[in-house]
């Protein structure tokens, strides 16, 4: 039975094109079948020897993996393409921090060979389920691997609201947004907004205010088991949800966003089974040595 993989690539650099194209040569070389979105395909030139397959649930139906070449904006677009197939993503940062990727770009070949070989290791991160209502009808289900944020839709005006845990009000402040985080969000926006960083082993879901007005307005870690509201002052002004940066609803006044740890989770792709210690002080360029300098100076 042949091997599949679907290719997803962030074409909006040259240089990407051309990893691609090289890289799906390598695999259809080694006897994998590579798969490739209709709105990518034609950017990789006609003498692209990869299946053009419709984007939706079937894209990623039956491969082995969906291989990314971009940076996290593009791993998060392939990640719903993988959880609808229930197959993991395997990022090859392209990009600049890249956090959710497997692998960095001097590693390429190396991963290329990985994946053809089928040794790697594959990770479990939490995802959460987003509800979106007004007055109990059901506006929007959607779903996050990094956040889910619920915003001000105007830059002039403050966004009132309510955070609710587990159906208790915690704090009622204006901000900019609230964000509902995962463990693997933590390092994203969360992390932008002032959370705390949270190692993806930990089962929990992070309240970030953005920008809020209010003297307890502090991110808070809540159990995997919680269920996180915000609701929005009904006679104050349109919101806007937002998951992962990939899907956007408005929210009228007096909607509530309900967020709860989800039932099915994203499997990520590494290269090597690296402590989440070390990708951090790589990817943030985190000094380990102190400012006094080697012990016994």
């Amino acid at each position: 039975m042949t091997r599949e993989v679907l290719l997803v690539v962030h074409t909006g650099r040259q240089h990407n094109l051309r990893t691609a194209e090289k890289v799906a040569g390598q695999l259809v070389g080694a006897g994998l079948r590579v798969r490739v979105l209709p709105d990518e395909a034609p950017e990789l030139g006609p003498d692209c020897c990869c299946q053009v397959v419709a984007p939706g649930p079937q894209a990623a139906a039956g491969t082995e993996l969906v291989l990314v070449l971009g940076g996290d904006g593009t791993l998060l677009r392939a990640a719903e393409l993988a959880r609808l197939a229930d197959v993991p993503v395997f990022g090859v940062n392209l990009g600049r921090v890249g956090f959710l990727a497997g692998a960095d770009s001097d590693a390429l070949d190396e991963a290329i060979a990985a994946v053809v070989e089928g040794r790697y290791h594959v990770e479990e991160r939490m995802t959460v389920e987003v509800t979106a209502k007004l007055d109990g009808e059901v506006l929007a289900r959607t779903w996050a691997l990094n956040e889910a944020s619920v915003e001000k839709s105007s830059r002039e005006r403050i966004l009132d609201v309510v955070v609710e845990v587990d159906g208790h009000p915690v704090s009622a402040f204006g901000c900019d947004g609230v964000l509902c985080s995962t463990p693997t969000g933590s390092t994203a926006y969360a992390f932008s907004a002032g959370g705390p960083v949270v190692w993806p082993e930990v089962q929990a879901l992070l309240v970030v205010p953005s920008n809020a007005h209010a003297l307890f307005a502090r991110p808070l870690v809540v159990s995997r088991e919680s269920l996180v509201a915000v609701e929005i002052d009904q006679h104050g002004h349109h919101a806007v949800l937002s998951c992962d940066g990939q899907r956007h609803f408005d929210l009228p006044p007096g909607a509530r966003v309900e967020v709860v740890a989800g039932k099915t989770p994203i499997r990520l792709v590494r290269l090597h089974d690296t402590a989440f210690t070390d990708r951090l002080v790589h990817k943030f360029e985190l000094p380990v040595q102190g400012w006094r300098g080697p012990a016994g100076r």
